[in-house]
């Protein structure tokens, strides 16, 4: 279950809320009570957000400004960026619905299987590495990015194309760490990282530096 309370179908629902409500579960289901989407997601990243419809429906529609017409980017390159941004940021939610939305997009499984080790990787060509390379400057480096990748990118991408790029894929690191911190969709798990207890009976703890480091003799 998220961090954070649901808010159920309901008559005082904002025009927001009921509409996103209606779209993805069907206008007599409440996603509350009755969870699940068409991509296998419990659906509750929208439950949570609708606590602040205004919250919502900025996030709405920055979702439908990364798919407008008007943009120049590819959405190939988009999609890849986005994708990486979920694997580097450890959002399983993020990397999972992207991957799925580069299936969507017409590119090959072993392309998609290939992103997280896109750097050892012959499936990529060289706007996809590069593309790929900056992504990992914006999410592992904090938008530290090299001259070099840089001016690499900007052998292949026009600025109006780097701009939508930073901020799409910006923009979807903010939600895979929100999704994270929230514990929405799949990123609801334990956490991997725990002390692994000794057998019992075992020592309570065995400093191997210090027994490696004893005198000899």
């Amino acid at each position: 279950m998220p961090r954070l309370r649901q808010v159920p179908r309901a008559d005082d629902n904002a025009p927001i809320v009921t509409t996103m409500y209606d779209f993805l579960f069907g206008a007599d289901r409440d996603p509350v009570a009755e969870p699940g989407t068409e991509t296998g997601t419990p659906g509750d990243w929208w439950t949570v957000f609708a606590l602040v419809p205004d919250v919502l429906d900025h996030a709405v529609k920055g979702f439908a400004l990364y798919r407008s017409p008007k943009r120049l980017l590819d959405p190939v390159l988009r999609e890849l960026g986005q994708t990486r941004a979920g694997w580097a940021r450890g959002s399983q939610f993020v990397f999972s619905q992207h991957c799925k939305s580069l299936r969507a997009l017409g590119v090959p499984e072993e392309k998609i299987e290939a992103v997280p080790g896109w750097q050892v990787s012959a499936q990529f060509d060289e706007v996809e590495r590069t593309v790929l390379a900056y992504t990992d400057a914006l999410v592992l480096d904090g938008g530290r990015v090299a001259d070099a990748v840089f001016d690499a990118l900007r052998e292949h991408l026009s600025d109006e194309q780097i701009l939508e790029l930073t901020y799409i894929t910006a923009l979807y690191d903010m939600h895979a760490v929100m999704s994270r911190a929230l514990r929405t969709e799949f990123d609801d798990r334990p956490e991997p990282i725990v002390e692994v207890p000794a057998p019992e009976g075992g020592a309570m703890s065995y400093d191997v530096g210090a027994a490696t480091s004893a005198p000899q003799g």
